[in-house]
């Protein structure tokens, strides 16, 4: 591979620069400290800032690559197919219409993927992060719960037309939390608890390792927390990505109970959904919410996303090979062409949907490739293996089904927030199955 050729002959011209340097020695806990802050200034930056970290991230591992004997570049089949992906997506951007706002849609992209690399070459020579990774993002989404507690209890008020209350008595308008994120949108809001939700699960199942019964009950208690947090959000998207995380939860769960235990936790399913299921329909504002869901043109809010899809269909067919170009700008631009009156869109409110309409349908398969590689191998490693690596996978799987279940009905996926837990769960899965159907580039 000729950029690992590149590596090796600055390695080898670097090498002393690098064992004399205290900083050089220290780097990985520099990037570790990006990654951190990548998370912790998620609940709280604009997004735009949000970025900064991981810039420096990325930095800090060209230097790492550069200088540090001995280190490459080494993909997966999963990674053949994101090389592809971003190929396409790069052909898409010269190819647009309207270069200048692509190519910032372009810059994001390529900063998400460039943390992608930065957290897979981090994390291979120190798994034992990985706990404290996810740790740290249990512990920005209890604080998130506990504020969307607060804010429920104050009853905040709508800051935009977030729910569509022209059929609903006032007991049944419910009042949507937004956290602390930037921009303040229930929306998106669900879907950062949505993603970051699993994490919680590291405070349940490792302590029970140790059998360490009471801090894994206080880790249960932390992860129903965060999911009716999500549920005061009033997302139906989250709602969605909820019950498929439950459901893939509970599968794996159940896979790896003694006998005796499955009947017991069968039973606690059983009990547990029910109480959900009364729950909804006595509380009004809930109920109203959840059926409006099932109310397809009736709700203004589904009804509006019909119309974007219609429109974006459009789009498609006119931009079948390459897309329009990526970047909300360059989507808002363009789908003012196809908009049907009244009907301005600032994305197409489903992800698969917008990466086709932005870089092509051959882009949308070469990523759900991607995908489709690692879930394949996430799910063959937790089934056929039992360690601790099972529980970081878990996790990393459950948050992946999750986004993308809510991410057809929604494109807050391509926020920031969402978007860097995204890219820590996959690195994850790539890092942990990495002997399983693994391509070597040689020199």
């Amino acid at each position: 591979m000729f950029l690992n050729s590149v590596l090796k002959a600055s390695q080898k011209l670097l090498s002393g620069f690098y064992t004399r340097s205290v900083v050089l020695q220290k780097i990985d806990w520099l990037i570790y400290i990006n990654i951190l802050l990548v998370i912790v200034s998620s609940t709280v930056a604009q997004s735009d800032n949000i970025g900064i970290f991981a810039v420096f991230g990325m930095i800090l591992t060209v230097i790492k690559l550069l200088t540090k004997p001995a280190e490459k570049f080494r993909l997966t089949r999963a990674d053949m197919f994101l090389l592809v992906y971003f190929m396409i997506v790069l052909i898409s951007v010269a190819g647009s219409s309207l270069l200048l706002y692509s190519f910032k849609g372009f810059c994001k992209t390529f900063i998400y993927l460039g943390f992608y690399v930065s957290f897979v070459h981090y994390i291979k020579d120190n798994k034992s992060k990985i706990k404290y990774i996810l740790l740290a993002l249990a512990c920005a989404v209890v604080l998130e719960s506990l504020y969307a507690f607060y804010q429920n209890f104050l009853s905040v008020s709508a800051i935009s037309g977030w729910q569509d209350v022209s059929h609903l008595n006032p007991e049944e308008v419910m009042t949507r939390v937004y956290g602390s994120l930037k921009p303040y949108n229930p929306n998106l809001f669900g879907g950062y608890l949505l993603a970051a939700l699993p994490s919680t699960l590291i405070l349940v199942y490792l302590p029970l390792l140790n059998k360490h019964f009471k801090t894994s009950l206080c880790g249960l208690v932390c992860f129903f927390a965060a999911s009716a947090a999500i549920i005061l959000t009033g997302c139906r998207g989250a709602y969605l990505g909820l019950l498929a995380e439950f459901i893939l939860l509970v599968v794996i769960t159940y896979r790896f109970l003694k006998p005796f235990y499955k009947k017991v936790f069968t039973w606690i399913v059983s009990v547990f959904t029910t109480v959900i299921f009364f729950l909804i329909i006595s509380t009004s504002a809930l109920r109203a919410r959840v059926f409006s869901i099932f109310a397809m043109r009736n709700d203004s809010s589904n009804s509006f996303r019909f119309n974007v899809y219609s429109s974006c269909i459009k789009m498609l067919k006119d931009n079948f090979l390459l897309g329009i170009g990526v970047g909300n700008q360059n989507f808002r631009e363009i789908y003012g062409l196809y908009m049907k009156t009244g009907f301005d869109a600032l994305s197409a409110y489903n992800i698969y949907l917008e990466i086709a309409v932005e870089s092509g349908i051959f882009a949308l398969i070469a990523f759900l490739c991607f995908l489709v590689c690692n879930i394949t191998r996430c799910l063959n490693y937790i089934f056929t293996r039992r360690n601790a690596s099972v529980i970081y996978l878990t996790v990393a799987l459950v948050s992946i089904s999750g986004i993308l279940i809510h991410g057809i009905v929604d494109t807050v996926f391509f926020r920031p927030q969402i978007q860097f837990i995204f890219w820590i769960m996959i690195g994850i899965i790539r890092v942990i199955t990495d002997r399983d159907g693994r391509v070597y580039l040689h020199d």
